[in-house]
């Protein structure tokens, strides 16, 4: 399989006639004529003068950044001069406000230069992260090959990473380790698609995608404009006369309910999918997504009620994945949208082992000290400590068939009666359900559900979110994480339940 060089890569990303070249020629001045020699074979081989390429250009129209890889040059191996021209193109992004695209190809570290080229991953690391503080979108495609120290630092630093078909993606080359330990490494490992499955990487993507993901990235990331937001004309609903928990318990299970993926569908107008944690866990219970509801970018963290079925539930690996959802918010300044449909966390053996109580503990105040507004949405079940690993937000969302309780009404049973049989019972008087939430002061909104139709729930769900992103947004970012950690406290709750028992708040 032919693989592009870096022009032509260059070519395939951004649009034609928009590159402008940032780099200046490196001198060959203090190198001994053996290794000039093998520089100047290097740039007339590759048609390259370097391992990298770097300068601006548009994808689809937004402005971005570049810093490509030419693995024919030396196999992409980065030296002092490499490593300069990479830093210096991230500080002039950085300073003019652009958008980073990288797509590394390299062996790593240049050995003809040795441990002056190997520590030059820390200065590097270091451009890429004053870029990443300015809340700047870096965006990072794995090309075949890409390991050892350019992984390790700007490959594997992005909001979001993909990576090419096939692709050799790994730290410890083969070869490296066949020689030091006499005998072959484990095959299949250091592939995207491997690496994809077990969440380091976001998506496996073919060099002919990259322009519109790149671009739709961009899209959720820009700052929402009045025109976009979506307008809504609903009233604020009314509390029925009578609510019986137990009957919105069992709505809540029919398979037929609005899920994590419709409301996706039909309230986010571009999406883009992220995988696991970067550190290698992967779980489906619990979706991360970046999308853009109303105009405005947000980072979703969505737990997928299909995916929790049988033997599978929410675990620790989940709540990781959270985890970076909320760093990634932070990094690039947008809200964060936390779907909370649970039957409960994983009561396993591994989820013990894994950490599951202390995630829940690590998710929650992580939310709380989140630096970005943050809305809660519950779709459905809200069960336990999966459920209130994600419920700490400055607005709650609920739908009319949610609730929210620490156990399932039958476990809670089981616990006063020793029986499941007054699951019914426990459900009426605990007041789990989404109306009783609103009087309680644990909601800010309960959106109705006409007619059973999940379409139209989804909908009503993404109004309700934008509204809530848009009172927020004139809401100083003190006061919001003041209230947040202690809007339930049982006097804040009175409070609001004084002011406004039934009607969603501003």
């Amino acid at each position: 399989m032919a693989h592009l060089d870096a022009r032509g890569m260059i070519a395939a990303v951004l649009d034609p006639d928009s590159f402008v070249p940032w780099d200046e020629p490196p001198t060959l001045e203090g190198l001994s004529p053996q290794y000039a020699a093998a520089l100047e074979q290097a740039a007339r081989r590759s048609g390259a003068d370097e391992a990298v390429v770097t300068g601006e250009g548009t994808v689809l129209g937004h402005p971005v950044a570049v810093v490509v890889g030419e693995f024919g040059f030396l196999a992409g191996s980065i030296g002092v001069a490499a490593a300069e021209r990479i830093v210096r193109a991230f500080t002039r992004a950085t300073e003019r406000g652009l958008p980073m695209l990288a797509a590394p190809a390299s062996g790593g570290t240049r050995m003809q230069e040795g441990t002056r080229a190997f520590v030059q991953m820390v200065t590097v690391t270091d451009a890429v992260q004053r870029h990443k503080d300015a809340k700047l979108p870096y965006f990072v495609y794995l090309r075949h090959p890409t390991t050892g120290g350019v992984f390790a630092s700007w490959g594997s630093m992005g909001h979001v990473t993909v990576a090419e078909p096939g692709a050799m993606i790994g730290f410890l080359g083969p070869r490296v380790y066949e020689a030091l330990h006499g005998e072959p490494f484990a095959r299949g490992v250091q592939t995207a698609e491997n690496l994809h499955r077990h969440g380091v990487i976001d998506a496996v993507v073919a060099p002919a995608h990259v322009r519109r993901r790149v671009a739709t990235l961009l899209d959720i990331v820009a700052k929402p404009s009045g025109s976009a937001a979506l307008q809504s004309q609903r009233s604020p609903a009314a509390a029925p006369s009578a609510v019986d928990d137990w009957e919105i318990v069992r709505r809540s299970r029919l398979a037929s309910r609005a899920g994590l993926r419709t409301l996706l569908r039909r309230g986010s107008s571009a999406t883009i999918p992220l995988s696991g944690s970067g550190r290698g866990d992967a779980d489906p219970t619990l979706s991360l997504s970046l999308a853009s509801f109303g105009g405005r970018g947000v980072v979703v963290l969505g737990q997928d009620r299909r995916s929790q079925s049988g033997d599978v539930a929410l675990g620790p690996k989940a709540l990781r994945v959270a985890g970076r959802g909320i760093r990634l918010a932070h990094e690039l300044g947008m809200p964060i949208v936390a779907v909370i449909d649970t039957p409960g966390a994983a009561l396993t053996k591994d989820a013990e082992e894994g950490g599951l109580a202390p995630e829940i503990g690590r998710t929650m105040a992580a939310l709380i000290g989140a630096r970005v507004p943050v809305v809660s949405v519950l779709l459905g079940q809200g069960t336990g400590g999966g459920a209130i690993a994600l419920l700490p937000a400055d607005r709650v969302i609920a739908t009319e068939n949610s609730w929210l309780a620490p156990l399932p009404p039958e476990g809670a049973s089981a616990i006063v009666h020793r029986s499941t049989a007054h699951a019914a019972d426990i459900a009426r008087e605990q007041r789990i359900a989404s109306w009783h939430l609103l009087e309680d002061g644990i909601v800010d909104e309960v959106v109705p559900e006409p007619d059973d139709s999940p379409s139209e729930v989804c909908d009503r769900v993404a109004e309700a979110i934008v509204r809530a992103l848009r009172a927020l947004e004139s809401v100083p970012l003190a006061d919001l994480l003041a209230d947040r950690g202690t809007r339930f406290a049982a006097t804040s709750a009175c409070r609001r339940n004084d002011r406004d028992a039934v009607s969603p708040r501003p």
